[in-house]
């Protein structure tokens, strides 16, 4: 057994798979993922689910935090003293694991666009062959938020005998058009930029225009309206006025700085490919529809919604609870009041993290609470 002060520093590595049968039919010869390991190996697992542009550095080191570290870590709702918490970068994002800005083999340039397609039931797929590398056949809980939590769905359905329990925030067991017409804008935004050059651009001039637009369009669905109008109110800018074109507005400029702040950390290609992989999430393809598919899944369930979701919003996510309720009544659902909307997952961990890790420790929530 491993010291305690010596289980809490992250481990990092690189897992190589392969080869790889996506579930186009397109193979993939070498398949890495990136991943971070915290708390003792002999524990029991929880595997965390990254969204769109996050990585595995969930927890994160001295200089540089994980982005769930407010509610993974010693102590904290997820306790690192109790689990061993292990997080996958995603195939096809851009932090490590093999996706478009990898070098194909037969080439020895980047796949950029030639890079295959791949869903979410791919991106489900290798994280078990993942864990199959690692020895680990048994997790005790699967957690994610938003495509995280697309990935959590996909897993517990598609490998019932391996998942104990799975936590779904902020995501619904399909994308329905509403999102779908979001995320095709915000590819077209990319696909648009004269610099794209049909995903074959130059890392010297990348489309960074289009992947700017496309975040700002992003964050419109991230937060809610109310938050918008609380945070800004319609406070402009000093000196404006001088053209129609100049940010006038502070929320224009706030937009304005997200878009920079993502052209600096991702790349388009993996964007794009990210963003088409959540466009075909639906846990019932091939399956008879996604509530035979949740009436599959063993584990017991916890689905997490926020309110001003607009893109994830709460009656599906109680809808998808009360299906799973049917074959497996220790699944509960609740609702977090916020004004942070579907970005609920990431921050206020103050006002649901106890809500998980009693759900962890075994006893039961009242269904359908709004908290």
């Amino acid at each position: 057994m491993i010291t305690e002060s010596i289980a809490q520093v992250p481990v990092y590595g690189d897992i190589a798979i392969g080869p790889v049968t996506l579930e186009s039919g397109r193979k993939l010869e070498h398949v890495s993922l990136r991943f971070e390991q915290v708390g003792d190996p002999d524990a029991p697992v929880v595997l965390v689910c990254h969204a769109l542009t996050g990585s595995h550095e969930t927890v994160g080191t001295v200089s540089r935090k994980g982005w769930w570290r407010g509610l993974v870590g010693p102590n904290q709702a997820i306790d690192t003293n109790q689990y061993q918490v292990i997080t996958f970068n995603a195939l096809g994002s851009c932090y490590g694991s093999t996706g478009p800005t990898s070098v194909n083999p037969k080439t020895n340039q980047p796949y950029q666009s030639e890079f295959p397609f791949f869903t979410i039931r791919d991106m489900a797929m290798v994280q078990v062959e993942a864990l199959n590398y690692l020895g680990i056949d048994q997790v005790a809980c699967v957690i994610g938020g938003s495509l995280g939590g697309m990935q959590v769905l996909e897993l517990a359905v598609s490998y019932p005998e391996r998942f104990q329990k799975a936590v779904c925030l902020a995501a619904t067991p399909y994308l329905s058009d509403f999102g779908i017409a979001f995320n095709y804008i915000g590819r077209k935004a990319i696909t648009d930029d004269p610099h794209w050059q049909n995903g074959f651009y130059s890392y010297d001039q990348k489309p960074q225009s289009g992947l700017a637009t496309a975040r700002m369009l992003a964050m419109l669905t991230y937060r809610s309206q109310d938050l918008f109008n609380r945070q800004f109110h319609r406070e402009d800018r000093e000196g404006w006025g001088k053209s129609a074109t100049e940010d006038a507005f502070q929320v224009e400029s706030y937009l304005r700085y997200q878009g920079q702040k993502l052209v600096e950390r991702f790349d388009a290609n993996s964007y794009l490919y990210l963003l088409k992989a959540m466009d075909t999430h639906d846990i019932g393809r091939g399956r008879g529809g996604w509530e035979n598919a949740m009436k599959s899944m063993k584990a017991d369930l916890l689905a997490v919604s926020f309110t001003g979701d607009l893109i994830y919003p709460s009656d599906v996510i109680r809808e998808m609870v009360n299906v799973h309720r049917t074959v497996n009544d220790h699944s509960s659902f609740f609702e977090v009041d916020t004004r942070y909307g579907h970005d609920g997952f990431l921050v206020e961990f103050e006002k649901w993290g106890d809500k998980i890790k009693t759900w962890l420790e075994g006893h039961s929530l009242k269904p359908h609470r709004s908290i």
